[in-house]
């Protein structure tokens, strides 16, 4: 089996705008090489929001120099960019942007779940790209719940739905830029799972919801992240003592320096300097308006 590196928990929310609650679960200043080529990771948990007439969310604002990838759980969420991008994405729903050269976009709660209100929970993560793609033309890719693979354990609920990479036979449908796996996994209380993962790759475990014992030997609680070493092994053991939630991240680790600031997430200073004035010369577009 894998050995564990480390286990990190957070309990400590902040806002995201005036509609995303989150906790951050992983970020590259902290981490850095060792979660390559992924840069962060913040969890939405379930938060109820009652209804309204006003707009809830993130407006505006660029991004360069990577992806951003959301998870709907529950909720939906209403996307804009200035490339054109843009759509609802639903309950089981996930968003794949390629921010790339760079584009301007914004994250509104959808009028239809705004003015009914409920529960409200995603992930949103964040995955770097490799430099000789950093400038590439920004896309959009709208993944619906029923075009995603799903492996099913049981007939109780509990399953692996693939976003990208693969898994055994199962294929995700989302594009990417470097060889990842992004595994969504729900699991029932008693459930033991052996999951096979690429010796070369990093890899990490990020719980969301429930407890899950890994390896036999740690348990991990909700709102934690598992990462692990690459010894050449490419076992790990999962068991739910509880009912939970998890993803399965793992990737190749681009090799190369991380320059962040902000949006914007290149290889050097001089490149962080030249999006900040590419940005406010125009040159990353704007948002259509909406002709009334």
């Amino acid at each position: 089996m894998k050995k564990i590196n480390g286990v990190y928990r957070n309990q400590q929310m902040h806002w995201v705008g005036d509609g995303f609650p989150v906790k951050n679960l992983f970020s590259y200043d902290r981490l850095g090489q060792m979660i390559s080529p992924f840069l962060l990771l913040d969890y939405a948990a379930p938060y109820t929001f009652s209804a309204t007439q006003e707009q809830r969310g993130v407006g505006s604002h660029p991004h360069r120099g990577f992806e951003t990838v959301t998870i709907a759980y529950q909720g939906e969420v209403e996307h804009k960019d200035s490339h054109g991008g843009g759509g609802v994405i639903k309950a089981g729903d996930v968003q794949w942007m390629t921010a790339g050269a760079g584009l301007v976009h914004q994250e509104f709660h959808s009028s239809a779940y705004a003015q009914r209100g409920g529960v409200f929970e995603m992930v949103q993560l964040w995955v770097n790209l490799p430099a000789k793609d950093k400038m590439t033309t920004p896309r959009y890719q709208a993944l619906n719940a029923t075009d995603i693979a799903v492996h099913y354990f049981d007939d109780q609920g509990s399953q692996l739905r693939v976003i990208a990479g693969e898994y055994q036979h199962y294929k995700g449908v989302a594009a990417t830029f470097s060889p990842i796996n992004v595994w969504d996994v729900t699991m029932q209380k008693g459930v033991v799972q052996h999951f096979e993962v690429p010796a070369q790759h990093n890899t990490i475990v990020v719980v969301l919801h429930g407890n899950i014992q890994v390896n036999t030997t740690h348990e991990i609680k909700d709102h934690s992240i598992v990462l692990f070493a690459k010894d050449g092994e490419t076992e790990i053991v999962i068991e739910a003592t509880e009912a939970a939630k998890f993803l399965v991240l793992t990737g190749e680790a681009l090799n190369e320096p991380i320059e962040g600031y902000g949006p914007f997430v290149m290889n050097n200073q001089a490149e962080i300097m030249t999006a900040f004035a590419d940005f406010n010369q125009g040159k990353f577009g704007q948002i259509a308006a909406e002709i009334m």
